[in-house]
């Protein structure tokens, strides 16, 4: 298992795995601090614990799962996959110094 895997920030699994663990942090602050009667500490705290569960899902799929390569997922922005390519057909083209 690599925990580098949950550094995927152009998956949309990635972003609600983060949007998870900022919600369970916000309802963890709303229930020590807020004055809550038992209803309200009832559902802060059941949101709470399926932010948790949704969280712990989502972050296993993510360790899981091995990225796509960047070829594949489109285009990237950076354009270092057109340049690569570019430059190997270049490279074919040119024949060796020497040769005939």
């Amino acid at each position: 298992m690599k925990l580098s895997r949950l550094w995927q920030p152009r998956r949309l699994l990635f972003w609600q795995w983060v949007m998870f663990n900022l919600l369970s942090s916000l309802c963890t602050w709303a229930l020590h601090t807020l004055p809550l009667n038992g209803v309200g500490l009832l559902l802060v705290g059941f949101v709470a614990l399926l932010n948790v569960g949704f969280g712990l899902l989502a972050a296993w799929m993510l360790v899981r799962d091995e990225p796509a390569p960047r070829a594949a997922q489109g285009s990237g922005g950076s354009g270092d996959s057109a340049s690569t390519a570019s430059t190997a057909s270049r490279q074919k083209e040119i024949p060796p110094a020497g040769s005939s």
